[in-house]
């Protein structure tokens, strides 16, 4: 009889062979349920509602700080360079990272993965410390979010926004310089001269500071509740192997010239940059080969006072996916 295994996560491309069926994961029945990806972290953080699911990186590095009821799987369902992050008011005075300094900047929460990425990308090769800035912590669009995790780093000005306000109207009053966001704010959408991204030409930027790196950000992984890891090894194992066979699918299928599989007139040609820029394998899976990526990532949530050590990878992983058998 097959495992039955409740998977939450949202619908990529990389992950919906999984979802339809086509892959199936050796001895188990796959309940995938796709939600967006902020319901899924607040359900699995609190409520421990799934098997498995997808996880912000740093809550997962976070959760460790006091506990190890989730293992992760060195599976990335989500990767973005953050250059396109960064949003000014244009009378901030902001015109290049350095102009960052001093300022006040807006965050959704201080831990969220796409913010402990931009603080340490700004601070090793844009030369913008940490602390030379004020963070204020808010909703983007919608009033009364708040830091769920209990924050306090040495030297760093946290200050949540007024519960009936938002990060998106108070960069557009000029109450804040700028805005830190995996997310674009409304104003931006709407083309308000008032609001840009701090880089004029975001793509080139984020590609030299992969040559430069090596770097594809991490933004989430996959986690399993440390119950179910316990109750049978071997459905880590499983799953990875059919998260990779799951990507694999997709990636073979992005060379199909034929028929456009996608709603994008230069999917083919950007496909081919991306290949000569990054590599052939330029969205791995597993730990070696994400190892520059992820001690990237662990000495920025160590050096930003959010991992209260320095985790060494592999202790993150479940062993059964540190590597796969070659026959």
């Amino acid at each position: 009889m097959k495992r039955r295994i409740t998977l939450a996560c949202w619908d990529y491309d990389r992950t919906a062979a999984l979802a339809d069926g086509r892959v199936q994961p050796e001895g188990i029945d796959l309940n995938y349920i796709s939600l967006p990806v902020e319901e899924t972290f607040f359900r699995m953080t609190r409520n421990e509602e799934f098997e498995m699911s997808e996880l912000s990186l740093s809550s997962y590095v976070l959760s460790r700080n006091t506990s190890d009821r989730f293992i992760a799987l060195p599976v990335f369902p989500s990767r973005a360079f953050r250059h396109t992050g960064i949003y000014i008011n244009t009378n901030s005075g902001i015109k290049k990272p350095t102009d960052l300094i001093g300022k006040v900047i807006g965050i959704p929460e201080y831990q969220v993965t796409a913010a402990v990425w931009i603080r340490g990308m700004l601070a090793d090769h844009y030369g913008v410390p940490i602390d030379s800035v004020s963070y204020r912590t808010g909703g983007l669009h919608e009033p009364g979010r708040y830091e769920k995790i209990s924050i306090h780093p040495k030297g760093v000005e946290i200050i949540p926004i007024p519960k009936h306000r938002t990060l998106s109207e108070m960069l557009l009053s000029g109450e804040i310089d700028a805005i830190y966001s995996p997310r674009s704010p409304q104003p931006f959408l709407d083309k308000n001269p008032l609001v840009d991204r701090l880089w004029a030409d975001s793509q080139q930027a984020e590609m030299d500071y992969f040559k430069a790196t090596g770097i594809f950000p991490i933004m989430h992984t996959i986690v399993m509740r440390k119950d179910v890891y316990e109750s049978g090894k071997w459905i880590a194992g499983s799953m990875y192997k059919a998260f990779l066979e799951s990507k694999a699918l997709v990636i073979k299928r992005l060379e199909e010239s034929v028929a456009l599989l996608h709603t994008l007139p230069w999917s083919i040609q950007n496909y081919e940059e991306t290949k000569k820029v990054m590599g052939e394998d330029y969205w791995p899976y597993g730990v070696e080969a994400n190892r520059t990526v992820l001690e990237g990532f662990l000495k920025y949530s160590y050096d930003q006072g959010l991992a209260n050590r320095a985790y060494e990878i592999e202790e993150l992983f479940a062993p059964e996916t540190h590597e796969l058998v070659l026959i």
